[in-house]
């Protein structure tokens, strides 16, 4: 079914990689009609937990195929084939907001870790960014690049990146165009943590292991909802609204679980969703 893609589930968690490890997994617009079409096959799979999306080769993406980037810039945009991918992943209650082209990232009920394994560039960058945790090797690059070629903050980067480093280190980043090495990205907050290239997925993956075998995915998945919403959100209507989460928590099973493995002193058994 995948051309530009490799998927694969190993209970509890799915694996996406990005697979044009020739062109440094350049992003078409067939990978992203696979990522979004994988992306709702690991949402609607009750064995995944977590979802890790990665590059194949030496590079994570180096943002748009030129080709395509080149094709716009004289003028041809011709209507896009259908793929016979569509797929709808994310809650629809997350608003439009969190539903558009790549936004939708942020509307995924299980958590997305973004293993970031060479080269980020471009619009790799808000693909990246809409993750919800970013993990780096030590080998990785990022620029977002779209000032050397004449463009803008695509892609909602403009929304993400000052809310990750503030607006100092992204306007430096956006105007720039200049390239960071990880140990940069991590100082400025854009990745979690960095890690020796040979043990990057493993980490990744072993990460969304111990959210399996610890958090409740329903607990997740609100909260996620939560974290971003809130974002456009005055401090009162969160509150009002955090109180009116935590009430309807107490009526779930992973409630009653949480405790009682803790009084027990057993790992919980939570519910997948």
């Amino acid at each position: 079914m995948y051309e530009q893609i490799l998927y694969e589930v190993e209970d509890p968690v799915a694996t996406i990689r990005l697979n044009r490890p020739d062109r440094l997994n350049a992003w078409t617009d067939r990978m992203g009609e696979e990522v979004r079409h994988a992306l709702a096959a690991a949402e609607a799979d009750k064995s995944v937990v977590a979802i890790v999306l990665t590059g194949a080769g030496r590079g994570f993406c180096a943002g748009a195929d030129l080709k395509n980037l080149q094709a716009i810039s004289t003028g041809e945009r011709g209507s896009r084939a259908s793929s016979g991918l569509e797929a709808s992943p994310g809650d629809p209650e997350m608003g439009d907001s969190f539903r558009k082209t790549y936004s939708y990232l942020m509307s995924v009920r299980k958590p997305i870790i973004a293993a970031i394994n060479g080269p980020c560039a471009g619009m790799a960058m808000p693909i990246a960014l809409f993750c919800d945790l970013r993990f780096a090797g030590e080998s990785a690059t990022f620029t977002t690049a779209f000032v050397r070629r004449g463009l803008i903050a695509e892609w909602g980067l403009a929304w993400t990146l000052p809310r990750l480093v503030g607006s100092a280190h992204a306007l430096d980043l956006l105007l720039s165009g200049r390239k960071i090495d990880a140990r940069e990205a991590e100082r400025m907050g854009l990745v979690n943590r960095v890690l020796p290239d040979s043990e990057l997925l493993r980490f990744c993956q072993d990460y969304a292991r111990e959210l399996a075998a610890n958090s409740s995915p329903s607990s997740m998945m609100v909260m996620k909802r939560q974290v971003y919403q809130q974002l456009t959100r005055e401090l009162g209507p969160s509150l009002d609204e955090a109180v009116k989460l935590m009430v309807e928590s107490f009526d779930r099973p992973d409630f009653r679980e949480g405790v009682t493995s803790f009084l027990e002193r057993r790992p919980p058994k939570f519910p997948r969703i």
